[in-house]
């Protein structure tokens, strides 16, 4: 991380999805310039572990391959329990050596690996855990690179005054954020239209998770349904992000129609689909400001941004003291009555 304005945060960060590592698959996800190998047994025992053999350095995801409950090496064979351990090699030798294990975390479909701060072990334990799920599995995705930080993505949510000038929508909050521990979460309300409803007023508390999971719920009564939106930015470089948008949205189906519940699974993923290509539209608006801006440790916020600056001292809690041999923790945020306001 050196020379960068920010450092990698501690947290829970998006990998993938579940449905993308059936029983007796391997796959490989980037996370903070490393690889992760995900893989599940052929019971269905998922598992992160770290990309190396710790015989000779062979890559699992280069080749790696699940036998039964066993995840094998490529390139000579030796295979390994679900608990790390060596279960032998083709001839019956056994390493003394396990595997690196990473904390794993599954929330509706969705795939997380826990990472403490830069300088501390890949394995640590996480300090706190995700929210439990809520049961619903997203129906569309999207993912893109972006050139910025976690920090810089999620930070978009209290901006605004940006909403209106870069997004031209509506949206206001309405009351001030609520903050325990990890957990933040931003009441707002946006007014859009609708065609043959005009105005429609959508209330959306958006929930974060750390700066790697961001939940929105959209309620829409005038139209009889729920739309929950999720922001996953994954860091994967120095200044590079792998931001991932996924979408569940239930439309009501009259149940006088013929096979209701076919045409509602049909009609919810198209609206998710819709919903997606909105939220799309709003990252695809950020992406070339956000590569391009400067990250101010002390900006000159205006009236009406004091919610910036309480996300600012929020998000401090997932830095350590200093990284070691890359950028230090950021400067603390002023005070609210230190914060210089622009006239």
């Amino acid at each position: 991380m050196t020379n960068a304005p920010l450092p990698y945060p501690s947290g829970w960060f998006c990998v993938g999805l579940a449905r993308d590592v059936p029983p007796g698959r391997v796959r490989t996800a980037r996370l903070m310039d490393e690889d992760v190998v995900l893989y599940r047994t052929r019971r269905g025992t998922l598992r992160a572990v770290g990309p190396h053999c710790p015989h000779l350095g062979a890559h699992f995801g280069a080749g790696g391959s699940v036998r039964g409950e066993d995840l094998v090496c490529p390139f000579h064979g030796f295979a390994f329990g679900p608990d790390g351990s060596c279960t032998g090699a083709p001839d019956g030798t056994r390493l003394r050596a396990g595997l690196a294990h990473r904390h794993l975390a599954e929330r509706d479909g969705i795939l997380y690996v826990w990472r403490g701060i830069a300088c501390s072990p890949a394995d640590e334990p996480p300090t706190w855990e995700l929210p439990p799920p809520v049961g619903v599995v997203p129906l569309a995705w999207w993912r893109g690179d972006v050139l910025s930080h976690p920090q810089e993505v999620m930070e978009n949510s209290v901006d605004f005054r940006h909403v209106s000038v870069l997004h031209g929508l509506d949206t206001r909050e309405t009351a001030p954020p609520e903050i325990a521990g990890p957990l933040f979460t931003i009441h707002q309300r946006t007014t859009t239209r609708f065609p043959g409803l005009g105005a429609v007023s959508l209330e959306q508390p958006v929930a974060l998770a750390g700066l790697g999971s961001m939940r929105l719920v959209a309620e829409l009564p005038e139209l009889g349904s729920r739309l929950r939106v999720w922001v996953l930015p994954t860091p994967v470089a120095p200044w590079r992000t792998v931001v991932r948008f996924a979408v569940a949205s239930s439309v009501p189906v009259p149940a006088s129609l013929p096979v209701p519940g076919v045409l509602g699974a049909a009609a919810d993923r198209a609206a998710s689909w819709v919903a997606l290509r909105a939220a799309v539209r709003i990252i695809k608006q950020d992406r070339p400001v956000l590569a391009h801006k400067r990250y101010l440790p002390q900006p000159r916020l205006v009236p009406g941004e004091r919610s910036i600056g309480l996300f600012r001292r929020w998000a401090r809690q997932f830095y350590g003291e200093e990284e070691a041999g890359g950028a230090a923790r950021p400067e603390p945020f002023p005070d609210e009555a230190q914060i210089e306001l622009a006239d």
